[in-house]
């Protein structure tokens, strides 16, 4: 008797241009510009504004690599595909998949606490640890991922204008101001030279408030038409993400002055108190609980589709490529996250895990550019509907390159050690799952 298979069920293809570029622009204005922009002041001082233009420039480099490779390839687990493809080698994949993974495991932990001490603050849930309302807002996020792509995008959506609207509120309150200080006053000594170290000093900090653009290209395969769609919502996330940095910079060091601003524990917070003393501090509190509930949630989206991509190309148990044909979402791969993301929720601190999982995505970074000079230049590689000149991805891989070694180099030993041995630790896991597998074969 034979016997019939059922097709299998494929994610739902549901996320249009609009969709996906806010899905790309929230993972960028995320929560890190509320306390970015401050420590970029300290180093740049009046310039910020002119170091998240050259920071835009930088990182414009990689996110055109990967619209082009979107173009190319649109399927999940983009940067782990691409790899293997360009390079032919299964471990290098592995670390690369992994490590976007790592990158939004500590991102998915960091927020929640962030959240859990606002929301604390905002509402006087004191009677609860912070560890338990953490906890709580990952089983909201991962009810919420396991719902549906189309349910996730459109509570991104929301949260996306509402945090931008938050950034609004602040080049609003601030454009009377516009035009009172020097735009170009830096906080060392008068001269060309000067300025431009410290402006690229800004920059390399400033960089790591684009970071998020990678997102877009691992829900691909949810895309209607993600050759054209990819493109589009990628390079236009990141203009108008720029745009509204620039303008929130020029606002905040017209309002308070740079020293101040450096100093302030709540830059933009700050900048509201005193250009709009009577719009409550509550207001720009919750929407901050938006942002960081935004970028949480777009994390555990990207990072499930990692993880269900790398399942679906041998890299990863193939029971982690599984979807539930009624919600056409990865199923086993989200509660695969959720399980790692408990025990995180319990520490207090996970800043130097946050620090050593960005060097390794400055890696990624680096490793990915590389893919697409190696993929430019293979003759039998079909072109994608939006090609860059090859020269593009090769300066984007010197610039992350650069970046890897300002990183060594200036922050302290911890974060490169814990990336060193996060590593380790990846390569481990590789030789168990090969060996696991040889053993079966």
């Amino acid at each position: 008797m034979k016997t019939l298979e059922l097709p299998e069920t494929k994610l739902r293809r549901s996320i249009g241009p609009f969709q996906l570029t806010l899905y790309g622009l929230g993972s960028m204005l995320g929560s890190g510009i509320y306390g970015l922009i401050g420590q970029a002041a300290g180093l740049a001082g009046n310039t910020v504004w002119l170091a998240f233009l050259v920071a835009m420039v930088a990182a414009l480099l990689t996110a055109l690599s990967y619209a082009s490779l979107g173009s190319r390839y649109p399927r999940a687990g983009g940067a782990a595909f691409v790899t293997e493809r360009a390079f032919g080698m299964p471990l290098l994949s592995f670390v690369v998949g992994l490590s976007v993974v790592a990158s939004g495991l500590t991102s998915i932990a960091t927020q929640s606490q962030v959240f859990a001490v606002n929301l604390a603050s905002v509402t006087g849930m004191a009677m609860l640890p912070i560890w338990a309302i953490a906890i709580g807002f990952l089983l909201v996020l991962t009810g919420l991922v396991l719902r549906g792509i189309r349910e996730a995008m459109w509570v991104n959506v929301t949260c996306t204008l509402i945090e931008a609207a938050g950034l609004l509120l602040v080049i609003a309150v601030g454009i009377p101001y516009w035009g009172s200080v020097d735009l170009l006053e830096t906080p060392g000594l008068p001269g060309n030279d000067v300025l431009i170290v410290l402006v690229f000093q800004g920059a390399v900090l400033t960089f790591f408030a684009f970071i998020g653009f990678e997102d877009i290209l691992n829900v691909a395969e949810e895309c209607r038409d993600p050759q054209r769609t990819i493109p589009v919502a990628l390079v236009s996330a990141m203009v108008v993400g720029a745009s509204i940095y620039v303008a929130v910079a020029i606002s905040a060091i017209s309002v308070v002055p740079w020293q101040e601003l450096a100093e302030a524990p709540g830059p933009l917070t700050e900048v509201m108190r005193r250009a709009a003393p009577a719009i409550p501090v509550a207001v720009f509190a919750g929407i901050t609980l938006f942002a960081v509930a935004n970028t949480a949630l777009v994390n555990y989206v990207t990072s499930s589709r990692m993880i269900y991509g790398m399942a679906r190309q041998g890299l990863l148990p193939a029971a982690l490529g599984k979807v539930q044909s009624r919600t056409q979402t990865p199923y086993l791969a989200t509660l695969a996250l959720l399980v790692l993301l408990l025990p995180l929720a319990f520490f207090g601190s996970i800043a130097q895990l946050a620090s050593a999982s960005v060097l390794m995505l400055l890696v990624v970074f680096a490793i990915v550019n590389g893919a697409l000079v190696v993929l430019q230049g293979r003759v039998s590689e079909a072109k994608g509907k939006f090609e860059v000149p090859r020269w593009v991805p090769a300066l984007g891989t010197i610039i992350c390159l650069v970046l890897i070694s300002v990183r060594l180099t200036s922050s302290d030993w911890q974060a490169p050690a814990l990336a060193g041995t996060m590593l380790v630790g990846m390569l481990a896991l590789y030789a168990a799952q090969t060996g696991l597998a040889a053993r079966r074969t």
